[in-house]
């Protein structure tokens, strides 16, 4: 079908301003026919006014034939004719409002001359006025990938019926064939918080989030109001039609709902409760209940010596030998009186290997032997003879009462200690 027929195959209608040039009249009345339109004589009632913008012909017609009762007559630059026909389509006037052309300024950021050129041709066929300055247009077309373009949007973003537009938009509204403004969408400056909820809670949401927490958990006490589970089960309950509301929300949302605002639901809790005064453990509650205060923990103290065992030497033996006896026979004396003896003479070679099991202490202040010293104050009683001078009580340990160490004598013969109170001296 001819793009200059309407869909009922009748011929659109135009008249051509008087005073354009008559090669110019020629070659649009004969481009206008092939397309199967109709050039008139006089203005139409319906159809389209070509004018040479920027004339003062193009003035007196728009001031003479412009009216609200003729919505569909419209004023187009002659060069409409040659665009309908490479757009392949008659082009609809979508830049208009209440009959009068939209009022758009081209920003200086679109600085290529053809470019703008272009742009200002496009939207006179649609039937805009880009001649407009910033201020008084209603639409600011300017490059999004310029500083500018985010400038524009902050300055003018409260501005009633004031539109910043890419230079693209254009475009993409004459192919639509629909005036259609992009879209303002607010964001919250700091955006949604962690818990934050998508879609926010009504006072209905509340009161049936109430209603279950009073039927599951009606005793703040008993705990269990901040837990998992509880929200968790709630959300189950989608598939029970009478539960269908739980869905708006997920179950972390339901639940962080309660944790933001546990002081004020919790009166609304004890409000539901106190109406219907449910039995603890009631069918349907939770069957929490409140854990035992924890006990604190007994620390196992290490086992001290008592004041008795404190006075005590420590027990164990150690092996010495006679150094004046020729079959340097052990002697075995325990250790609380190695430790007032000082340092011990080794055993001889065949003997060490037995005895290097046997752990031997030596004094603190051990010193080595030289050579020609002879032990003499280390001798030992042997048999029935007197104890050695070192084995001899003094006066003064006589009156030291019970801590007293007792001092064991050792015997050869036996080869094991024993205490000097329980030996029996043998009778000759």
């Amino acid at each position: 079908m001819p793009i200059f027929q309407d869909v009922n195959g009748l011929a659109v209608k135009f008249f051509i301003q008087k005073d354009i040039a008559q090669e110019i009249q020629a070659e649009l009345c004969e481009t206008i026919t092939s397309l199967g339109g109709r050039v008139e004589g006089k203005v139409p009632r319906q159809g389209y006014v070509l004018v040479q913008t920027g004339t003062a012909e193009e003035e007196r017609l728009r001031l003479c034939w412009t009216s609200p009762d003729r919505p569909e007559r419209h004023f187009v630059p002659y060069t409409y004719v040659e665009a309908c026909k490479i757009a392949g389509m008659l082009l609809k006037q979508i830049f208009v409002n209440n009959g009068d052309p939209i009022k758009m300024h081209i920003h200086s950021c679109i600085a290529n001359v053809n470019a703008r050129a272009a742009l200002s041709q496009r939207i006179m066929h649609s039937g805009g006025d880009p001649t407009a300055s910033a201020q008084s247009a209603s639409v600011i077309l300017a490059d999004p990938t310029t500083e500018v373009f985010q400038h524009l949007v902050k300055s003018y973003q409260g501005v009633p019926d004031k539109y910043i537009e890419s230079y693209l938009w254009v475009k993409k509204c004459v192919e639509k064939g629909a005036l259609l403004f992009t879209p303002l969408v607010y964001k919250n400056p700091g955006g949604r918080r962690p818990g934050e909820e998508r879609t926010q809670f009504t006072e209905a949401d509340e009161e049936r989030l109430c209603e279950w927490i009073s039927t599951k958990i009606p005793y703040k006490e008993t705990g269990g109001r901040t837990g998992n589970r509880l929200y968790q089960q709630l959300c189950e309950m989608a598939v029970d039609p009478e539960y269908a509301w739980v869905t708006r929300h997920t179950w972390q949302s339901w639940r962080e709902r309660y944790k933001k605002n546990s002081t004020r639901l919790d009166a609304m809790i004890a409000a539901i409760v106190d109406q219907k005064k449910p039995a603890h453990g009631e069918k349907g509650q939770y069957g929490y209940v409140r854990r035992a205060e924890e006990k604190p923990k007994r620390v196992r103290k290490k086992r001290g010596k008592t004041a008795e065992e404190s006075k005590r030497p420590d027990e164990g033996f150690i092996v010495t030998f006679d150094s004046t006896s020729h079959d340097s026979m052990p002697i075995i004396m325990p250790t609380a009186i190695s430790s007032q003896v000082g340092h011990f003479v080794n055993p001889p070679g065949p003997l060490e290997a037995s005895t290097s099991a046997i752990p031997i202490r030596r004094s603190p202040a051990e010193e080595e032997m030289e050579d020609g010293e002879e032990s003499e104050e280390w001798v030992v009683r042997v048999s029935d003879e007197p104890p050695p001078p070192w084995g001899k009580r003094k006066a003064s340990e006589e009156d030291e009462g019970p801590n007293k160490r007792i001092k064991p004598t050792y015997s050869t013969n036996l080869g094991r200690p024993h205490c000097p109170m329980a030996t029996r001296h043998k009778t000759s």
